[in-house]
């Protein structure tokens, strides 16, 4: 995706691929066919309860927000997730300019979620788990550059300190093969995206990108983490608290 005749040059392939071997799987949603294949991570030892208050947010990097997005709209308690830019100014935050790998912008997700049925750390475990491979540095799949790059972007310092210290929970438990590049970053602004990318994924699941990408991280929630998982998507246009 880092323009988009790259994009449609792999999915072009990437049909090729899944016509070529759907004898052998039954579906693309099988999971085996995902650019990142899902890892079943712990809970973090270290979370927040789950206790009544107002709507929390967590702004998440890792990879094209088609997908990210699409995986967290499945997840019990999230309430609306956005598409969109963190790591950068708002001067840039426009999908051209941010495709170029000179803004400083990841492409990114809020995700808006009720606390009292989903904590922080949660969130962190779908992310880890399903979402994205944390172990590819400035890439995902069939993407690269540093808008691609896996990222935490903490509110405060709670949320600083439940990702530090997650991620060094998963180091030490060599929960991955190799280790995690995952960033975490104070969150400067997130900038939603153009409003062709949100829900991009549930508009168009006959993509081939999103074919091969993504339909099967979703699948991968439902299988890798059952008890979070909701089959009716949360979408960014028409949710509400």
């Amino acid at each position: 995706m880092k323009t988009r005749s790259m994009e449609w040059l792999f999915g072009a392939i990437a049909g090729v691929l899944v016509l070529g071997f759907a004898a052998a799987f039954s579906s693309v949603g099988s999971g085996l066919l995902a650019a990142e294949k899902p890892t079943a991570v712990p809970a973090p030892a270290l979370d927040n309860p789950l206790a009544s208050g107002p709507v929390q947010t967590a702004v998440l990097a890792g990879g094209c927000f088609w997908g990210t997005q699409g995986v967290f709209e499945h997840v019990k308690g999230v309430r609306k997730v956005l598409a969109g830019y963190a790591g950068g100014s708002k001067s840039t935050a426009h999908y051209d300019t941010v495709s170029t790998g000179t803004t400083g912008h990841a492409e990114s997700i809020q995700v808006q979620f009720d606390p009292s049925q989903v904590s922080y750390g949660e969130i962190l475990r779908v992310f880890f788990s399903v979402a994205h491979d944390p172990t590819q540095l400035n890439r995902q799949g069939p993407d690269s550059g540093t808008q691609y790059r896996s990222s935490i972007f903490f509110a405060d310092p709670t949320q600083e300190k439940i990702a530090h210290a997650y991620i060094d929970q998963l180091q030490k438990d060599h929960a991955f093969s190799r280790p995690i590049v995952t960033r975490v970053d104070p969150l400067q602004g997130f900038y939603p995206a153009e409003a062709y990318h949100q829900d991009y994924l549930v508009h168009n699941p006959n993509s081939t990108y999103i074919m091969f990408n993504d339909l099967p991280k979703i699948e991968n929630l439902r299988r890798v983490l059952p008890d979070m998982y909701r089959v009716e998507p949360v979408l960014a246009l028409t949710a509400s608290r």
